[in-house]
C-alpha cells in the first residue's frame, strides 16, 4: 500500500496537470521508454514518506538501477508532480546515495531533470554542508575524471543549482517547448530588472542548442529525446558488464515460504538455514566451521549463479561465533568473494553478576572487535539484508549502515535500534540511583518502538529500501 502511494507521486490531480496541461510524460513512463526491459531496481522508494512537507512524500525524485543498451545505469529522475520537483533535504540525500552507488560500482549515470530547484525555506538543511546539494556537482566532476560517464535530459524546468546537473554531464539533450535551463527564471528577472521575458527566450531549447551551447542535442519531443539519449549511450564506448547466461538451479523450497519465516518475535531466533534453503541455488550450502560457534552460520553458496559467502545470525553473537565470523570474512577477502550478511540479532545476554561472567563478556567483546575489524577491511562487495532484529553493536559487526555495505535492504518486519525496548524494565537516571517512573518508561518504550521500525529507517534513507522477503533473490 505504501509503495502504491509513492508511485502516485504528487497525486492524481498533480499527474493530470503534468501530463495533460503541460503535455509531459510521467517520470515512470520516461523510464519505461529508456530501459531495455522491466528489470528495474528502485532505490529507497519510501524515502521521505512519513515526513512530508504538505500532503505528499517529500523526496520529489526517483532513483534506481536498470539497463540501457545492455549497460547498467543509475537513474536520478525528478518527479515534477511532487511540488514541481522541488528539492528537499531528503531528496538531496537520495541523489547523493545514488551517485555513491554509481561511483562504487562504476555505473553510468542518467539524469532526467524536471525540477524547480532547492526549497529555499530549508536552505540551511540542503545547501551549505559537505554532504548537501553542492556535493552532487562535485561528484559529477569526480566521476568524469574517473571515466564514469553521465548523461542528462532536460525534460522540464531546470532552475538554479539544478542547472549545473545537465551542463556538467558528458552530453545533454533538451526538449523543445518543455525543457528550460536558467539560474533564475522569468519571475526573478521581472523582480530584479522590471523586464518581462518568456521562459523560452530566457532559457529554452533553441537558445541552449543554438546560442549558449549548454545543450548538445535538440529534441522536438520527449520520446525523441529519450531515443536520443539511448543513442548517446550506445556511442559512449562504455562496455556492458559481461554476464553470460549463467545456468543456475532454483531453490528446492518456494521463496513464497519466506513470508511465513520472516521472524517477528525477537525474543527467540529462527534457525537461519530455513532462510538459506529458500535463497540459495539448488538449496546447496557449503558450511564453514559447522560445529563451532553455531550461533553464527557461515559458508558458501550461489545466488542466481553468483558465488557468495554467507554470514548469518543464528542466535546470540557469542565469543566462538565472532571468532568464526572473523576467520570466514578474511577468507572471503582473500578469495575475492562477495559477502551476503543476513542480520537477525538475538537478545543480548543478561549483565554479568560474577567475575567469571565478566571475563566471558570481555572475551566476547574482544572477539567481536576482531570480527568488526575484519568486516571493515574486507575489500569485497558486501550486501546486507536485515531479516529480523538488528540491535546494538551486532549492527556494526554484521555490516550495518555505518560499515558501508554496497547495499543494505530490510524486510518489512525488520527492527533496527540500539536496544530492543522489550528488554529493559527500568532506565537509570543520570546522576541518580533511582529509576524513571512507569509513565516515562512507557513513553521511552513507545518512542523506541516507533523509531526501530523498518519504515522509519527507510523514510530517512538509512537503507536502500524495504524489499518483500520472496523477492530477496531477485534483488
Amino acid at each position: 500500500e505504501l509503495l502504491e502511494r509513492v508511485r502516485k507521486g504528487g497525486g492524481e490531480n498533480a499527474i493530470l496537470r503534468h501530463t495533460q496541461r503541460n503535455k509531459k510524460l510521467f517520470v515512470r513512463e520516461r523510464l519505461k521508454l529508456l530501459l531495455d526491459d522491466e528489470s528495474f531496481l528502485e532505490l529507497s522508494p519510501l524515502a521521505g514518506l512519513d515526513m512530508p512537507y504538505g500532503d505528499v512524500p517529500a523526496a520529489g525524485c526517483l532513483t534506481g538501477i536498470g539497463k540501457i543498451c545492455g549497460i547498467w545505469c543509475v537513474f536520478l529522475a525528478s518527479d515534477a508532480t511532487v511540488k514541481g520537483g522541488t528539492i528537499y533535504p531528503i531528496g538531496v540525500k537520495k541523489q547523493l546515495r545514488a551517485q555513491e552507488i554509481a561511483l562504487e560500482n562504476r555505473l553510468l549515470s542518467v539524469h532526467l531533470v524536471d525540477s524547480g530547484g532547492a526549497f529555499l525555506p530549508l536552505q540551511s538543511e540542503l545547501f551549505p554542508d559537505k554532504l548537501h546539494g553542492g556535493r552532487i556537482f562535485y561528484n559529477e566532476a569526480i566521476m568524469s575524471a574517473m571515466g564514469i560517464p553521465q548523461v542528462a535530459v532536460v525534460c522540464g524546468s531546470c532552475v538554479a543549482g539544478g542547472a549545473y546537473v545537465p551542463t556538467m554531464a558528458e552530453e545533454a539533450v533538451i526538449i523543445d517547448k518543455i525543457g528550460t535551463l536558467f539560474l533564475a527564471g522569468p519571475p526573478l528577472v521581472k523582480a530584479a530588472t522590471g523586464e518581462y521575458v518568456s521562459p523560452e527566450d530566457l532559457g529554452g531549447a533553441k537558445l541552449h542548442s543554438q546560442v549558449s551551447g549548454c545543450s548538445d542535442h535538440f529534441a522536438p519531443s520527449e520520446k525523441e529525446a529519450l531515443e536520443c539519449i539511448r543513442n548517446v549511450i550506445s556511442t559512449l564506448n562504455y562496455d556492458p558488464v559481461p554476464e553470460g547466461d549463467m545456468e543456475h538451479d532454483r531453490p528446492l523450497y518456494s521463496a513464497e515460504e519466506l513470508l511465513g519465516l520472516a521472524p517477528q518475535d525477537y525474543r527467540r531466533t529462527l534457525p537461519v538455514k530455513l532462510i538459506l534453503s529458500r535463497l540459495l541455488d539448488g538449496s546447496r550450502f557449503q558450511e564453514f566451521k559447522a560445529n563451532y560457534g553455531t550461533t553464527l552460520v557461515t559458508g558458501f553458496g550461489h545466488v542466481e549463479g553468483h558465488l557468495v559467502g554467507i554470514v548469518a545470525n543464528n542466535g546470540e553473537l557469542a565469543h566462538d561465533a565472532a571468532l568464526k565470523g572473523s576467520h570466514f570474512v578474511q577468507l572471503c577477502g582473500q578469495r575475492g568473494i562477495p559477502i551476503l550478511f543476513l542480520q537477525n540479532t538475538a537478545p543480548q545476554p543478561a549483565e554479568p553478576t560474577s567475575i567469571s561472567q565478566a571475563e566471558a563478556h570481555s572475551n566476547r567483546l574482544k572477539a567481536q572487535a576482531s570480527m568488526m575489524a575484519a568486516v571493515a577491511c574486507a575489500a569485497v562487495p558486501k550486501i546486507t539484508v536485515v531479516i529480523g532484529g538488528c540491535f546494538g553493536s551486532d549492527s556494526y559487526i554484521m555490516c550495518g549502515r555505518s560499515f558501508s555495505p554496497n547495499f543494505l535492504f530490510l524486510w518489512p518486519n525488520a527492527r533496527v535500534a540500539l536496544v530492543d525496548s522489550r528488554h529493559f524494565s527500568t532506565v537509570p537516571q543520570a546522576g541518580d540511583s533511582g529509576c524513571t517512573d512507569e509513565s516515562e518508561l512507557n513513553q521511552l518504550k513507545t518512542k523506541l518502538e516507533e523509531e526501530s521500525s523498518a519504515f522509519y529507517s527507510s523514510a530517512r534513507l538509512w537503507d536502500d529500501g524495504i524489499i518483500l522477503p520472496q523477492n530477496t533473490r531477485k534483488v
